[in-house]
């Protein structure tokens, strides 16, 4: 007698993932704490943070809320940032102009709420963080993105702010590193040192 073929979501539904899959059968199991976003159906999964982007991701959180409180902005850690329902990303911050009006929005963000998405590089994501990613946000029409890169061995931190530009991509708005200070007027002021994301 045959054995019955076990069902792997990872394998019997990729190229099919949805949001509504999604909430079905993730997270994981034995991939609790990953990251779960996904391209046209296709599920990219990446491990939690490191430690030192962990750090960096809250410091900015608290640097960022005061002027964009003051401004009618929201700062949210990791959501689902979604584009459609077989597209979405978790930003390590997202800075919102406008609140989820339903329990649906609320896990499954919609992308016309985002002012800004904020990631951080992470070893086993550049080519997301510095390719894939912003490419996602320009396209949803998110109208600021900023990148973040830091070196714990190096001390070191560099931030870059882009805004969406006329062409359908992002410019660069403002950009520093450790011992230089970023500043813009936009999307809220902005005024801090990259270095103060370093624990």
């Amino acid at each position: 007698m045959a054995m019955p073929i076990r069902f792997d979501p990872l394998v019997d539904l990729d190229g099919m993932w949805t949001t509504q899959l999604a909430d079905r059968y993730l997270p994981l199991p034995e991939l609790p704490d990953a990251r779960y976003e996904c391209i046209d159906g296709r599920l990219v999964r990446t491990p939690a943070a490191v430690g030192t982007n962990s750090y960096g991701e809250i410091e900015l959180a608290h640097l960022l809320s005061p002027a964009a409180e003051a401004h009618n902005f929201y700062v949210f850690g990791q959501v689902n940032l979604t584009f459609s329902p077989q597209r979405w990303i978790q930003p390590d911050i997202t800075v919102l102009h406008a609140l989820p009006k339903t329990d649906e929005e609320d896990r499954w963000i919609p992308a016309h709420l985002c002012t800004m998405a904020v990631e951080f590089v992470s070893p086993g994501s550049r080519r997301q963080d510095f390719v894939d990613k912003p490419i996602r946000c320009a396209e949803g029409r998110v109208p600021y993105f900023m990148r973040v890169e830091i070196s714990r061995r190096l001390r070191h931190a560099a931030v870059e702010l882009f805004a969406l530009g006329t062409f359908g991509g992002y410019d660069t708005l403002a950009k520093a590193v450790s011992g230089d200070r970023l500043r813009a007027d936009e999307p809220f002021p902005i005024d801090f040192d990259p270095a103060d994301l370093l624990p």
